[in-house]
């Protein structure tokens, strides 16, 4: 074969021109160059996705704290002994003693009961029987007054706490009936 030939053969491929130089980086570089440009476009959506679990983890504590702040209200308000008082009218407490106290019940808690606007029953008999008739007296009925707390001997304030242990129940008072309309006569004579 000739040699010169060889250099006018058509079928070879023709030398490439030149092309501009690159600077030759190494693997590794192009490697970290890639993944250091894609973290800067990671680190953004990283930083967003933190902030919105953060924000929903507050949102949940918000959230769980206002039904727990609801909740009790709600007990308070409907299973609670001060959500049952008629706030406007009067109550009877009646004690273990056998003593009913009539007036305004507030501050009801675990160790006692506040009654103000108190008023008792207090029943007044004969102190020595008739000389009439022995069976007139068997008939006659002790008489029943309502008595405003703080006429006594001792003058007590118009308030009183009794232990909650010492209360057997109350009672909400209708404006109708016969304590609450003496109640009322009681404060119009008196200009309460």
């Amino acid at each position: 074969m000739d040699i010169s030939q060889r250099n006018n053969d058509s079928t070879q491929p023709m030398a490439r021109p030149a092309q501009p130089a690159q600077t030759a980086q190494p693997k590794f570089e192009r490697a970290a160059n890639f993944s250091s440009n894609n973290n800067n476009r990671q680190a953004p959506n990283a930083m967003m996705g933190s902030k919105r679990m953060i924000m929903c983890c507050v949102l949940v504590i918000v959230a769980i704290i206002i039904l727990l702040c609801a909740g009790m209200w709600a007990h308070r308000a409907f299973f609670s002994a001060e959500g049952a008082i008629n706030t406007g009218e009067f109550q009877a407490v009646f004690l273990t003693n056998g003593q009913v106290y009539f007036g305004k019940v507030s501050n009801v808690d675990n160790g006692y009961v506040k009654l103000t606007e108190i008023y008792y029953l207090q029943v007044q008999q004969q102190v020595q029987p008739s000389s009439s008739s022995s069976s007139s007296s068997n008939s006659q009925q002790p008489q029943v007054s309502l008595t405003k707390l703080g006429n006594e001997l001792h003058g007590p304030e118009d308030s009183m706490y009794v232990a909650r242990d010492q209360v057997l129940f109350w009672e909400n008072l209708k404006t109708s009936g016969k304590v609450a309309t003496a109640i009322k006569q009681y404060e119009q004579q008196n200009n309460k």
